[in-house]
This record gives C-alpha cells, structure tokens and sequence, in this order.
C-alpha cells in the first residue's frame, strides 16, 4: 500500500513539473520544421527517416545540458553569463544570442507568410496584424491561454497529416536513403537545423528554473530525473512527428526532383482529409504552429539576451520589439514565390546561428562552480560535444 502510495505520489510530482521540455520540443514542431519535413518526403519519399530517428539522440543530449543547468541554478543563461562573467564578456555573449533570435524570428514570419500565401490572404495585411499581437500577448504576458490554442491549431495539422498517412496507406519506401546530390546535402542540413534551435536552449533552462521556483521544489535529483524524462518523451514525440510528416507528404504528384514542391502543392497532401478545404487546413496549420514559436521565441529571448544585459523585466518588450521587427519588414520585401527556399536556407542557416549558444552551454555546463555536482564531465561532456560537432559539421558540408 505504501509502495502504491509512493509511485503515485511520484507520478503527481511528474505532471506537476511538467512543461518546459515539452512546450519547447512542441514549438520545435514549427513551420520550418514541417516545411523541411515535408519537402525530404516530396523529394525523397521515406529516405530520410532514419535521419530524423537518429536526431533524437543530439537532440536530448543538446537539450537535457539545457535543462540541467536550469535545475542546477535555478537560473537562466542570461543571469548564469551576468553573475559570472564579466559585464563585458555577458554584452559580448549577448550578441550571438541577439542574432540567433533574430533569425528565428525571421524564419518564423516567413513561415507564417507562406500559410498566409497558400489561404490566398496579402501579406502586407496580416503581417503587421500578427506582428501587434504576437508584441501584445508576450508584453501582456497572456500567452499562456493563447499557447493553448496554438498548439491546438498545430496539433491539427499533424493529426491532418497522421490522418492522411493512414487513409494513402505505408508504402513500400525504404527508410533509408544516402545520396551525394547536392538537394539530398542541402536538405540534410535543413533537417538538422530544424531539430535544435537557439531560443530552444535559452527557453528550456530559464523556464525549468521558473517552474522549480514556482513549485518550491527542494530536491535538484528529483526535478533532474524529471526533467530529464520529459526532455526524452520531447525528442522522441517531436522526431517522430517529423518523420510522420515525411511519410505523409512522400511522394506527392508533379514534383520535379531537381527543384523544391511549391507551398500550393505541399498542402494538396490534405485532400483525402480536408477535400477542397486542404489549402485552409495547411495554411492555418502553420500559422498557428508559427505563432507558437514567436511566443516561445519572445521569452527565450527576453530570459537570454535581456538578462545577459542586465535588463530588467519591464524593459523586455524593448528585445521582442528590436529583434523581430526586421524579420517581419523582410517578410512584407520578399517575393511569395521566394518564400519556401529562403525558409529552407534559413534552416541551414540555422545550424551555424547554433555555435555561439552551443559553445555557452558548454562551457556552462562543465564549470563546476556554477553546475556543483551536476557540471559536465567525462562521458556526458564528450557526446554533448560530439553532438554539437556532428551538428555543425554537416551544414558546413551542406555549403561547401
């Protein structure tokens, strides 16, 4: 009985915990991330599953060095780099942050311009409105109800796409596919760039600090080993998810295999779902899983850049207006036609946007004087550097 007792009182502990790793690994499942996804299955049928399964594991080591510093702190990387580091040094490390959320911005508003694209609405209207609401929500700090309904909207979507896989049916594709041709290179690296973005390392370990805070939680083991579960079922849900959006968008008609599907033929893959309602359902799929992603972009950013710079929380809305405002005008200057490469650029863009944060995270996590008995060593630190190596070495290959 009193066994019985325990597990559940374990399992209570768990739920109530549970939050950051998974909001994080949700927004993970963005626009670029679907587009990318969809763009290997248009292409490359299952080729790329394996990929995507084999991502689960730098995407957990890359993540759970993220949430372990939060737990260890119970700070986030902004106030870890302002309390130890000179203030030189913290402005200096401010920068790769402040240009790393920038372009997650940017990719973000591409994404959700090319949703609005698809539903047929002008960007030069829906753009500015979005960008006033996603500014009032975070500075409001109401995005905890509207998180709740954007990922309902992205959850749609997949559940479209998983709906769609099982009506076409598994085909006989293999899972697994090597090429040396510069599309499969390039994709390759999109694909990797889609699964471990900047502002998911600032959001994971400032929000697990919050949520330690919040629930008073005095034992670093206990919230280790959850926080730790939670990242895992994360990776594993969001890589699986990835790969259920290849499968379902493999093999779509009239894609030439030298170029990349269109946004209008990526979002037929919804008819045997939706019918003549396919174009809607995708293109409010991913503005909903957009808008999600500038939600958790927002606070990764105001916990990273805004207290690297001492910036108190009331000055916050300064960062979320500064960073993403050039992400939104460039969205309103570029072609509708352009919008699918440039996100897919972005991606492997991406992959080289993730030095400097990786390199803080590292260095971080070995100190022992911040990290106490849960710093870095051994073991753990060689795959998390191994990881990040694999990580970056590919989209440099992707380039030259």
């Amino acid at each position: 009985m009193e066994r019985k007792r325990n597990t559940t009182s374990r399992k209570l502990t768990f739920l109530a915990f549970f939050g950051p790793a998974w909001l994080v690994m949700m927004a993970d499942m963005d626009t670029s991330s679907v587009i990318g996804a969809a763009q290997t299955g248009a292409l490359f049928k299952y080729g790329f599953v394996w990929v995507m399964l084999v991502l689960i594991i730098p995407l957990y080591v890359v993540q759970e060095v993220s949430g372990r510093i939060g737990v260890a702190t119970g700070k986030g990387l902004g106030e870890i780099i302002r309390e130890n580091y000179s203030e030189k040094t913290a402005s200096f490390m401010a920068l790769p942050m402040a240009l790393t959320d920038a372009v997650t911005y940017a990719i973000e508003y591409i994404g959700i311009g090319v949703g609005l694209e698809v539903i047929g609405i002008p960007l030069l209207v829906s753009i500015p409105i979005i960008y006033l609401i996603h500014i009032l929500i975070v500075t409001k700090r109401k995005y905890i109800a509207a998180e709740k309904i954007m990922l309902a909207v992205s959850f749609i979507l997949i559940l479209g796409l998983m709906a769609t896989l099982v009506m076409r049916g598994i085909k006989p594709y293999s899972p697994f596919y090597i090429s040396s041709s510069p599309n499969y290179i390039f994709l390759l690296a999109a694909v990797i760039g889609a699964v471990v973005m900047p502002f998911m390392l600032f959001f994971q370990a400032s929000a697990t600090a919050i949520k330690m805070g919040e629930l008073k939680v005095n034992c670093k083991e206990t919230a280790l080993r959850h926080m730790r579960l939670e990242t895992l079922i994360g990776a594993i849900v969001t890589e699986a998810l990835m790969a259920i959006v290849e499968m379902a968008f493999a093999g779509i008609n009239n894609v030439d295999p030298s170029t990349f599907a269109s946004a209008q033929a990526l979002s037929q893959v919804l008819e045997p779902v939706a019918g003549t309602y396919s174009s809607l359902v995708f293109g409010l799929g991913l503005i909903g899983a957009g808008f999600l992603a500038l939600m958790v972009i927002s606070l990764g950013s105001g916990w990273g850049v805004a207290e690297a710079l001492g910036i108190k929380q009331r000055g916050f809305w300064k960062i979320y207006v500064i960073e993403s405002l050039p992400a939104v005008i460039a969205t309103l200057l570029l072609s509708t036609s352009s919008l699918i490469g440039i996100v897919l650029d972005l991606l492997v863009l991406f992959v080289f946007t993730l030095i400097g944060p990786i390199l803080i995270l590292g260095f971080i996590s070995r100190n022992r004087r911040i990290m106490g008995d849960m710093y870095s060593h051994g073991l753990q630190e060689i795959v998390y550097w191994t990881s990040a190596i694999v990580l970056v070495a590919i989209a440099v290959l992707a380039v030259f």
